[in-house]
This record gives C-alpha cells, structure tokens and sequence, in this order.
C-alpha cells in the first residue's frame, strides 16, 4: 500500500452536471422517533422549549479493529433541513393519532430550523469522541433533528468508512459502487453517494447519477449472455449496440472460450472483460496472457463476486485493472453503523447562561460542554494527535488553531502552530451553506477525503486490527 504524503494534490473528479431535483418533495419530519415529539410537548409546556441548548454528535468507539472512520451524510443532512417541515398530512396524522397535543401541533406547523450548524467537513477522518456535528439552536427547534441527523450519518459514514478502506487497498486502481440490488431502495442510492465520498470511482445505481452528478457504470449481466443462443451472438450484439469500448462478461460458460469470443467479436480494441466467479487471481493471470497473446494488450481485466477491503488486497499482485464491490459495501463490511450519538452538552440555566451537561450512566458517559477540534501534524506532516479542546464556552468559541496547543505552550512571534481547524460552518442562522449539497458537495467531499487520508500517519491504513490511527487529547482552556 502506497501512503501518500500531507498535501499532495488530489485527483480532479469528472465534473457531471447534475440534474436539478424534483421542486416539490415529500416532508422527511416523520423520518424520526416518537419521543423527540412528546419531548418537545413537555417542554413546551414547562417552558423550557426555548432554552438556548448545543447538541454534539460523536461516536464512542470505532468498530472493532477498524483504526479511522469516515464523515459522510452532512450533505444530505443538509438538504434535508428544507424538507423538515410539518404540512396538513403530517398534522392529521399526529392529531388522530394522539402523538401530541393541540398546542404542539400549532408549534410544529410553523416549524423552521433557525439555529446553525457547524462540523468536521464531509469526508474527513474521524476518531472516538472527534465532534462531528454540532447543532445550536433552542431545545425545541434541535431535538426535532435527532433522529434524522443519526439514521443519515450512522450509515453514510459506515458505507464512506469501509469505501476507504476498499479505495485504499486498491491504490491506484478504480473501485466501483454495484450494490444496489442488496440494500433499500432509497439506501442504494445514499450508499452509492457515500461510496464515491470514500474514492469510489463511480456507481451503478443511475438515480444518485442523476441526483448528485456521480459518473454510472454498468453493461450486461449473464442473464443478457443466456437469452442468445451463444456466447458469441450475444457479445456481437452488446458490441454493436454500445461499441468495441465495452466490457464483457466472460464467465457465463468457459472462461478461456469466453475470451476468444469476445475478441472475435470486439477485436483487440475491447475496452474490458469481466470476471465474476472461480479464483479471481488465477483467473485474471490466466485472462491477461490470453488477452496479450491475442493482441489485446489494452483490454482492461474488471473483476466483480463478493469482494472486500481484504479481497481486493490479497488481489494487489494480480493483474486487475478495476473492481466492483456490491454487498460488501452497502452492509458497511461488517460494521453498518458507526454508533454515533446525539447528546445535549450544554444548555441555557434559569438565567440564561450556558451550563455545561453530560450524561453519566455506566459504559454511556459524555464529556459536557462545547468542543473545539483540531488535528495537530508533526515534522513529516502527518497527524499525530485528534485535539478536543473543552473549557468555558466563550473560551472554545473564541480559541483557534494559532492559540496554540495549549495554554502554556502557545507559539513564539511568527511562528505558527502545526495544527489544522476541524469543523467548519454548515449552517448559519438556519442559512445552509452552498458548498457542502448538491453535486459539488460531493466532489468536495471526495477531494477532502483523499487529502484527509493521505494525512493519516504510516500504518494508520493497514486493515489489521489495531488501535484508531492517531490517539485523541484533550486540550482544556481556563
């Protein structure tokens, strides 16, 4: 596995316009929990509603074995925010069903999120305890987001997560997103946008083609092979129909007959072949000198069938051109869900002051209070420490990465820490920020990440269970 150092420059992605989404969408405010309304209800009634509260999400452990996880859903989270609107169906619904009451439903029907929201950039590299989102805002307007906030980021960043993973034992070679047809319709395509968030190279799946500007992918299937009463006039007609740049699937019957009558029918300017079953390496060894011996010497060899970050590892040797993960990666390759949690950490007293809280229970314990984020580098520029930074709330407002370190280690005249900001603003005063939706939210995304990865220190990409990449600090302002 090749490590590439801080700040090299990251591929361009090929630039898709994408199309502009339907102008009337369906309300996602019952996209959420029960208890986030009976809450609300309560407190309204108390008057603590409107209680000037921060919520932080962040997870407390990484899946077993895995050393960095991966931001991804901000984007949705975010055109999301414009939908999370309570109309007439959603109040009939709550009303006859009993969910609240009568003063509540009048809060909800003019629902807006007014607060703001900052966080790590999606794409970025995250560790147990790294705040990645912060939501302030009144009691009221932010509990609402819980649930939604938590069902997008828990599996986006499991998918982003074990797409690193993937995209990183492939090195240079191109990974492809197929797993539509193993995940919920609507997950498909969430997943297929975070898999391009974690390198991906493209999708199968052609509604997050159209909705967010991925590049798609995909030409025929055994069953295409099977309807034709040979191998060879069914490469023939896939030939003349999408031209000699194709691939084709090689494996319906014979492996090496397969070859033959794909040259014979594409020539040697075949784009590629597709192997999806049997001993993938031997096989792409084998396909390769037939391929060579046959002139084709530059038919791309894709090899599909149930790989995984460990898969596509043991495959670096092979000659494979591209692989096309399906299952593995839309169940997260073993670890669907990040764990990540929605907590209160600080909040309005009687008088108005922010009050720092934290749960205590056993093994759910949560720091209270704002944090600060930064990532600190050492001489060979790669990260070394994830810094939380807590203390009084003006304090981590105010504190920025040229403070310093910590209090009593704050750099000389001209001389800059080697620290870098973590979370950026995403929301302001219920305004979204532009550059984190849509198509470019994604290929800014995937920018970040490769740059976020390439930071990591050596070894903080090996796939064997270890400890998370970087340790995290604590750096406590008084």
């Amino acid at each position: 596995m090749t490590d590439e150092p801080r700040g090299g420059a990251a591929p361009s992605l090929h630039a898709v316009p994408a199309a502009p989404l339907p102008s009337v969408r369906p309300s996602v405010a019952l996209l959420t929990d029960r208890y986030e309304l009976t809450m609300l209800q309560a407190a309204l009634a108390d008057g603590t509603a409107h209680r000037h509260c921060v919520f932080e999400v962040f997870t407390r452990r990484l899946p077993a074995g895995r050393r960095y996880g991966v931001l991804a859903g901000t984007g949705r989270i975010l055109e999301a925010l414009a939908h999370f609107r309570f109309g007439d169906a959603e109040l009939t619904y709550l009303e006859r069903a009993g969910v609240v009451d009568a003063r509540t439903l009048d809060f909800l029907r003019g629902y807006r999120f007014t607060g703001s929201i900052q966080g790590y950039a999606e794409g970025e590299i995250f560790f147990p305890g790294s705040p990645v989102l912060q939501v302030e805002g009144t009691f009221a307007e932010a509990v609402l987001l819980e649930t939604l906030i938590l069902s997008i980021l828990n599996y986006d960043s499991a998918i982003a997560s074990a797409a690193s993973r993937m995209t990183s034992a492939a090195v240079d070679r191109p990974v492809l997103e197929m797993g539509s047809r193993r995940a919920h319709e609507q997950a498909a395509v969430a997943a297929a946008r975070a898999a391009v968030v974690g390198g991906f190279a493209g999708t199968s799946n052609l509604e997050a083609g159209m909705r967010y500007g991925v590049d798609t992918i995909g030409t025929a299937a055994h069953s295409f092979t099977l309807l034709h009463d040979d191998e060879r006039s069914a490469f023939d007609s896939q030939v003349a129909s999408l031209g000699t740049g194709t691939t084709l699937l090689v494996d319906t019957y014979d492996v090496r007959r397969g070859v033959e009558n794909a040259i014979a029918a594409a020539g040697t300017s075949l784009g590629a072949v597709r192997l999806d079953s049997g001993d993938l390496g031997v096989l792409a060894v084998e396909v390769r000198r037939q391929l060579d011996e046959l002139g084709a010497t530059g038919t791309k060899i894709v090899v599909t069938s149930d790989l995984d970050e460990h898969a596509i590892a043991g495959l670096a040797a092979m000659p494979v051109d591209v692989y096309g993960v399906g299952t593995s990666l839309v169940t997260g390759s073993g670890a669907p869900t990040c764990g990540m949690v929605y907590k209160l950490v600080a909040r309005a007293d009687a008088s108005g002051v922010l009050q720092p809280v934290a749960k205590a229970s056993a093994h759910k314990t949560s720091q209270g209070g704002r944090k600060g984020a930064a990532r600190r580098f050492g001489s060979d520029g790669r990260a070394v420490e994830e810094v939380l930074v807590t203390g009084p709330d003006d304090l981590v407002v105010a504190w920025s990465p040229e403070d310093g370190g910590a209090p009593d280690d704050r750099p000389s005249d001209g001389e800059q820490p080697d620290l870098r900001r973590l979370l950026v603003p995403l929301v302001v005063d219920g305004a979204v920020d532009s550059r984190w939706v849509g198509a470019y939210g994604v290929q800014n995304a995937a920018r970040h990440h490769l740059q976020a990865r390439a930071e990591l220190p050596r070894g903080g990409r090996r796939l064997s269970a270890g400890d998370p990449a970087i340790p995290t600090v604590d750096l406590v302002l008084r």
